[in-house]
């Protein structure tokens, strides 16, 4: 179903109803069945893999093409052949224990699984979602973001080619649509977006009591300690920021540094991008933003934070001029200590924009983040065990990478997702298969005296007596 059909909520629905009725009709699928369905997914993006490349390319105005070719074709990849690796696995009945029969877990599919998935990695984290509703024997239905519709309707026409509507189908549209499918009785909803479209999202999705799984990002806080190497902390801290050029739901949001390592940190700073990027305007490795209006936001936090006598420090290697360019680049720009006040240090920023935050003692740091949202990711560089102990027991993350960035979110072993504001559930890996399945609770208990059933016999009373005790 392509964007120009104009998808209702009668539309939508009659693929959902279409979905369940084909899941009903089959009944459970077998290991074998899911892998063949896996391996079509792996197929697609082998086959495809350049027109993935220019279509990302063409939605962002310029993207880096390498670095599409990672992220959202050998790393989704890489997914599918790790969940289709181990998915029989964890199939398996697990086995609990009880002293009064036999009681194990079995993990059923639920039906059809709705997959709202964002524009800054926008067939990766379709297709990682896809990995893990296809491994727990699910239909699919995906809304891609109406932000990159040129890849949106790739993947449509890629999904169309080889698999059935009701096994996997794209819905493409605008808001209106992304409202619709949100409303459908899906079995369970996976999300990732905004915080605010994710309030909506579950609104939505409480009408018929879907259970949701959100991935909503936040301000993700980065920490460098005293005890790092410094020069290496602040080239990971700066790389992983310019990774899509910061946009990025585990982006480091914000970087916590030494008061007394501030100059430093700038310097450093400064001469690892020019040694990344000694030029941006026209440079094929560095990201635009994605559109006009996230340009626009971002110049109204810079804007904002200049007005408030910020200092801002541009990474600017080539001193290139970005008012007259085809795309949406902005140099990236350091924040020197800006104020709570200011919506950089309020909002998700989503881009290359870094505040440093100065510190003088880490309970201050921690007390800091624990007074703010929970975030979807925090990172910590420091050799100081005990330091690293404190950070990890005193805050709460959706995840925590130590002594880099960003890179959790790669272990596919991991759980990956927030808490709180910055999200609910987990997928990826075994995560994923259990998320996208019911969790069936079998008992057949052992033959013997049933102490709930009268007559309450002297035997009876002398067994319950015999068990209540310390």
């Amino acid at each position: 179903m392509s964007a120009n059909n104009n998808p209702n909520g009668t539309d939508i629905r009659a693929i959902l109803d279409k979905q369940r009725s084909a899941f009903l009709e089959a009944g459970p699928s077998s290991a074998a069945q899911r892998i063949e369905l896996i391996d079509r997914a792996i197929g697609l993006l082998v086959d495809h893999e350049q027109e993935i490349i220019d279509a990302v390319a063409a939605d962002f105005g310029h993207r880096s093409k390498d670095f599409t070719r990672v992220t959202e074709v050998l790393s989704p990849l890489m997914t599918l052949k790790q969940t289709k690796a181990q998915l029989a696995e964890w199939m398996k009945p697990e086995s609990r224990h009880t002293d009064r029969g036999e009681a194990w877990v079995q993990y059923q599919p639920l039906g059809v699984i709705g997959i709202v998935s964002p524009w800054n990695f926008p067939v990766n984290l379709a297709f990682g979602g896809l990995a893990g509703a296809l491994a727990a024997g699910n239909r699919v239905m995906i809304k891609p973001s109406e932000f990159t519709p040129q890849t949106s309707e790739l993947m449509a026409r890629m999904i169309r080619s080889v698999f059935a509507e009701e096994e996997v189908a794209v819905i493409t549209g605008g808001p209106e649509v992304g409202q619709a499918f949100a409303s459908q009785p899906f079995d369970h909803l996976l999300f990732t977006g905004a915080t605010s479209i994710g309030r909506h999202v579950m609104r939505a999705a409480a009408e018929n009591l879907v259970p949701v799984t959100l991935e909503l990002g936040g301000k993700s806080p980065t920490i460098i300690s005293r005890s790092a190497d410094f020069k290496t902390a602040v080239t990971k801290v700066i790389t992983g920021k310019m990774h899509n050029a910061g946009q990025i739901c585990l982006a480091p949001d914000y970087v916590f540094v030494p008061e007394e390592k501030v100059a430093e940190f700038v310097a450093t700073a400064k001469a690892v991008l020019a040694g990344f990027f000694p030029s941006l305007k026209d440079n094929p490795d560095y990201t635009s933003v994605i559109n006009a209006r996230h340009f626009a936001r971002l110049q109204g936090y810079l804007a904002e934070a200049r007005e408030a006598g910020v200092e801002l420090i541009e990474l600017n290697p080539a001193g290139e001029d970005f008012a007259d360019q085809a795309h949406h680049k902005i140099a990236p720009t350091l924040l020197n200590n800006p104020g709570d006040q200011l919506k950089v240090m309020q909002d998700e920023i989503f881009g290359p924009l870094l505040p440093i935050k100065p510190y003088q003692t880490i309970t201050e740091v921690v007390s800091y983040i624990n007074a703010h949202p929970r975030p979807l990711g925090l990172y910590y560089f420091g050799s100081d065990a005990d330091e690293e102990a404190y950070v990890l027991s005193r805050t709460t993350s959706g995840g925590v990478t130590l002594n880099d960035v960003i890179k959790h979110v790669g272990v596919e072993s991991l759980p990956f997702g927030g808490v709180g504001p910055s999200g609910m559930g987990a997928y990826h890996g075994h995560d994923g298969f259990r998320a996208f399945s019911h969790a069936r609770a079998v008992f057949r208990p052992a033959e013997g005296p049933d102490l709930m059933r009268p007559p309450y016999v002297e035997q009876v009373r002398q067994i319950v007596g015999s068990l209540i005790k310390r």
